[in-house]
């Protein structure tokens, strides 16, 4: 062992003699005349690019101010004006009579909507009778607008001239399902809402009212939307008061073939109204009377297109009883306004929005055959 250990050590000991082992140091660099920073900047004209970038940016920071008061033509031009280096007065394209350039004022009314944000609004039902009109409105506000619809009762031809618009989003959805969107907005129009359409499936019809209106409720606490709901006239039942108010809680039935619309109605509002106290949801609630206008289905069962359907096929007019019983009409157009105001104002509802005018069914019959010939 103490062999081994002598040997090892003689040869370390040679290794350490040999000449191509001993260790020899870098040489050391000659210290620069500048630092390495400022040699770096004077190389290929570095500064050059820094001092225009440093003149850029005090030029852009100095004209902000005037910028932000100027309107944008005038801005416009001087900005162009301080960067070409030019010393010339901003001048319009009118004379006067001295011949020295004149500004220009020009004058006139400012559009109301002008500086209002653009919203992004859902319209369930929205290729209905009421909802597409509806959209019309929003979309020539200059709103941007999403339709769901099942098109149980809706028809794409009531939508058709939008298509193409950059605005314009149509979703075939049942809103007794949930759907995820970011929105502003919510108008809740989906439901069959003539009787023959919601007595063809009442189930249906009340679990839209219901679980349609949950889901967008739901939709509306999670995106913070405000929401507005299309309730009815036909929550008063048969009144007992004429005309109703909305603090008239009505005469109802809610086991009666109409049921399915009525009660489900009666129960929407009730969701959303726990949905605005619970939940802090922004609400609006509107009772929709008797409404007439282009884009109705001739044969939905109401008294309006019955008679006009009649008028056209030349059939006598059906009028039950001694045609006394009393309603009230208003035009689709005036709706929308009503709707689209409730939904912009403060009051929460439920609002009636209807024609305080009653006509007898006998006057109604009489108007449409000479409005039909026009």
């Amino acid at each position: 062992m103490k062999q081994l250990h002598k040997q090892a050590s003689v040869n370390y000991r040679r290794d350490e003699e040999m000449p191509g082992n001993q260790y020899s140091p870098k040489t050391l660099k000659h210290p620069r005349s500048l630092p390495r920073s400022i040699n770096y900047l004077f190389r290929e004209q570095r500064l050059l690019f820094v001092l225009v970038g440093v003149l850029i940016g005090s030029t852009f920071f100095i004209l902000q101010p005037t910028l932000s008061r100027l309107g944008p033509s005038e801005a416009r031009t001087a900005v162009t004006s301080s960067l070409s280096g030019s010393s010339s007065v901003v001048q319009s394209s009118n004379r006067g009579s001295s011949g020295i350039f004149q500004r220009r004022s020009v004058s006139g009314r400012v559009p109301a909507d002008l500086g209002r944000r653009r919203l992004r609004i859902v319209v369930t039902g929205g290729a209905g009778f009421v909802g597409s009109h509806l959209v019309d409105k929003l979309i020539a506000r200059g709103d941007e607008v999403i339709v769901i619809d099942n098109f149980f009762t809706g028809r794409k031809d009531n939508l058709v001239h939008l298509f193409g618009n950059p605005r314009f989003e149509l979703i075939r959805h049942d809103v007794v399902e949930p759907i995820l969107l970011e929105v502003d907005q919510i108008y809740h129009l989906a439901c069959p809402a003539s009787p023959v359409h919601y007595k063809y499936n009442p189930v249906k019809t009340i679990k839209t009212n219901v679980m349609g209106t949950l889901n967008m409720l739901g939709l509306a606490k999670r995106v913070g939307a405000r929401f507005l709901l299309t309730s009815t006239s036909e929550v008063y039942g048969d009144p007992l008061e004429h005309p109703q108010k909305e603090t008239y809680w009505g005469n109802v039935n809610p086991i009666g073939e109409r049921s399915c619309y009525d009660e489900g109605k009666r129960t929407a509002e009730t969701l959303t109204m726990d949905y605005h106290r619970g939940a802090g949801v922004e609400v609006r609630i509107a009772r929709i009377f008797n409404t007439y206008g282009p884009r109705m289905c001739l044969d939905d069962g109401r008294v309006v297109s019955n008679f006009v359907a009649q008028a056209i096929r030349k059939q006598p007019m059906t009028v039950y009883g001694d045609g006394k019983q009393t309603r009230s009409f208003q035009y689709v157009s005036d709706l929308v306004d009503g709707l689209v105001a409730l939904m912009g104002g403060e009051h929460v509802g439920p609002f009636n929005l209807g024609n305080p005018g009653e006509f007898t069914m006998l006057e109604l019959a009489e108007v449409c055959p000479p409005y039909l010939t026009l």
